[in-house]
C-alpha cells in the first residue's frame, strides 16, 4: 500500500520509514543478481549437464548482470516494494525481466556476440531467474512481517489534527503489515475537521512536545491545513527539542487540484498545486501516441472517407469539408476539421448555435454522419498536424468558452491537455446536448489520471461501444 495522501502528493512508501528497511532493500538487490547469475548456471546444467560454460554463455551472464543493473536500478522496482501488492510487484518484476533479456537478446544479434547460444537455455534462464526473484521477494515480505511483529522494526508515531487525509494515513499505516509503523494515537487542534478512528485521542496539541519527548515518539505527522501557518508554527515550537521525524499531512480542503506533486527547486521544496499532466516523457509518449495512430488510422479510413466526400459533395451545393475555430491546450485556438453536414448558409442569421435534439439544419447525408460520428473523421488530419489528440476533452467554440467559464467550476482546466477527438466523457454517454458539468468531472478525472494504458483504453471502450450514440445530432 502506497502512503500517497488523499491529497496525491508522490511520496515515499510507509515501509521506507522503517529503521532496517535499507537493509533488506539492498538484499533485493543484490539477491537479483546473485539469482540471475545462479538460474543462467542451472539451466545450463539442465541443458547440457555441465556446469562448464562456454564463452558465449559466459559473456551472456556477464551482459545479464550489466543490463540488470542498468534496468532494473533506474526503475521503481526497489523503492517501492512494499507499497505494492503481492500481484503488482510480480507484474512489475516479469515485465522489466522480459525487458531486460529482450535488451540483450537483441544486442546478442546485433553484435554477434553469443548469437548461437541455445535458445532452451535462454528460456530456461528467463524462467529460472524470474521464479527466483520471485521467491526471493515472498521471502523479504516474510521477514518484514517477522521483524514488524516482533517490534524489531517498529517506529512509533502520533498524528496532530484530524481531517479526511489524515484518517486515509491512519488506515494505510493499519493496513500495511510491513510498514514498521504504529500509530500510538492523535493530538486535537482547533482547525479539526473529523475525528480519527482506529487511533485514541491523547490530548490537545499543547500536550504534543511533552508526549512525545517522554514516550520516545520516532514520527510526527502534521495533518494541518495549509493556510493555519501559526499552528504548524506552534506544532513545530512544541517539538524544538525533540528529534522525531516530523513529516507535513497537508489539509488542502476546499481545493481542487489537478497532478499536484512535491519536488525540489534550488535546494528548496516547492509544492506544486496544478499542472498538466503532459511533462517531459509523457509529452513524448503522448505525441508519438497520438502521430502513430492518427497516420495509421487515417489509411485505414481514407476509402470511407473518399466514398463521404463524394456523397457530401453530391448532397448540397458548397465544400466537402468545413472548418470551425476551436479552443484547445493552453486556451489556443485551432481551425477543426470536420464533413460538412450543413448548407453552407446554416448560421448566417442564427449565428453560433448549440446543436440540441431534433434540429432541421442538417442535409440528410449531414444528418447520417452526425449521428453515426463519421463527420469527426477529418480530425484525425487535426491530430497528425499537432492540433489535437486522439483522446482528450472535446474542444470548444470561444464563444461558448467564453461563456461556459462563467458557468460551470473548472471549466477552463480541461484546456490543460489537448483536445480529442474522443474522451473519457463521450465513452460514458457525456456528449452532445448533456449536463455539461458532469461532462467537465469526466474530463478533469481523465487529465488528473492519465496514461498511456488510459487513452487506449478509451481508444477500445469508443472502437466496442461504436460511433452511434443517442447524444450525437
Amino acid at each position: 500500500m502506497l502512503s500517497t495522501s488523499a491529497t496525491g502528493f508522490r511520496e515515499t512508501p510507509l515501509s521506507a520509514l522503517g529503521k532496517f528497511n535499507p537493509l533488506l532493500d539492498a538484499v533485493l538487490r543484490l539477491g537479483d543478481l546473485t539469482i540471475l547469475v545462479i538460474s543462467g548456471m542451472i539451466a545450463f546444467a539442465l541443458r547440457f549437464g555441465s556446469l562448464e560454460l562456454g564463452t558465449d554463455y559466459v559473456h551472456a551472464l556477464s551482459r545479464g548482470v550489466l543490463f540488470a543493473v542498468i534496468v532494473l536500478n533506474g526503475s521503481s522496482l526497489y523503492p517501492r516494494w512494499r507499497g505494492r501488492t503481492m500481484g503488482a510487484e510480480f507484474a512489475k518484476l516479469v515485465t522489466l525481466w522480459l525487458l531486460m533479456f529482450c535488451i540483450m537478446a537483441v544486442y546478442a544479434l546485433a553484435m554477434r556476440d553469443g548469437h548461437e547460444t541455445s535458445r532452451l537455455w535462454w528460456g530456461g534462464w528467463l524462467g529460472l531467474s524470474i521464479g527466483g526473484a520471485m521467491v526471493l521477494r515472498v521471502a523479504a515480505r516474510a521477514i518484514a512481517r517477522w521483524t514488524s511483529a516482533q517490534g524489531i522494526d517498529k517506529r512509533v508515531s502520533v498524528v496532530v489534527g484530524a481531517n479526511p487525509d489524515a484518517q486515509r494515513l491512519v488506515d494505510a499505516i493499519r493496513g500495511d503489515d510491513a510498514c514498521g509503523i504504529e500509530v500510538h494515537g492523535w493530538f486535537a487542534t482547533h482547525a479539526d475537521r473529523s475525528e480519527l478512528t482506529g487511533a485514541p485521542m491523547l490530548g490537545g496539541i499543547d500536550n504534543l512536545g511533552r508526549f512525545v519527548e517522554s514516550r520516545g515518539v520516532d514520527l510526527v505527522w502534521l495533518a494541518l491545513p495549509m493556510r493555519d501557518q501559526p499552528r504548524i508554527s506552534y506544532a513545530l515550537s512544541q517539538l524544538k527539542h525533540s528529534t522525531a521525524d516530523i513529516k507535513l499531512v497537508p489539509d488542502l480542503f476546499g481545493l481542487h487540484l489537478l497532478n499536484h506533486s512535491v519536488e525540489e527547486i534550488a535546494g528548496l521544496p516547492v509544492i506544486t498545486l496544478q499542472q498538466t499532466p503532459l511533462q517531459g516523457a509523457a509529452r513524448l509518449v503522448k505525441a508519438v501516441e497520438d502521430v502513430v495512430l492518427s497516420a495509421l488510422i487515417l489509411v485505414l479510413i481514407s476509402p470511407l472517407m473518399l466514398a463521404i466526400s463524394i456523397a457530401v459533395k453530391l448532397s448540397s451545393p458548397g465544400p466537402v469539408f468545413y472548418r470551425q475555430e476551436r479552443v484547445s491546450w493552453n486556451n489556443k485556438t485551432f481551425w477543426m476539421y470536420k464533413f460538412r453536414s450543413m448548407p453552407v448558409d446554416a448560421e448566417k442569421t442564427t449565428g453560433a448555435v448549440w446543436a440540441k435534439p431534433g434540429e432541421s439544419r442538417s442535409t440528410r447525408v449531414g444528418a447520417f454522419l452526425r449521428k453515426t460520428s463519421f463527420d469527426e473523421l477529418p480530425q484525425f488530419i487535426n491530430v497528425l498536424f499537432g492540433d489535437m489528440s486522439i483522446v482528450g476533452p472535446r474542444p470548444e467554440r470561444p464563444v461558448f468558452v467564453e461563456q461556459f467559464k462563467h458557468q460551470i467550476p473548472d471549466y477552463m482546466k480541461k484546456h490543460m491537455v489537448k483536445a480529442g477527438i474522443t474522451g473519457w466523457a463521450q465513452v460514458n454517454g457525456w456528449r452532445g446536448s448533456t449536463d455539461l458539468a458532469k461532462r467537465i468531472e469526466y474530463d478533469i478525472f481523465y487529465i488528473e489520471n492519465w496514461s498511456l494504458k488510459f487513452d487506449l483504453q478509451i481508444i477500445a471502450s469508443t472502437v466496442i461501444k461504436g460511433f452511434v450514440n443517442k447524444n450525437a445530432y
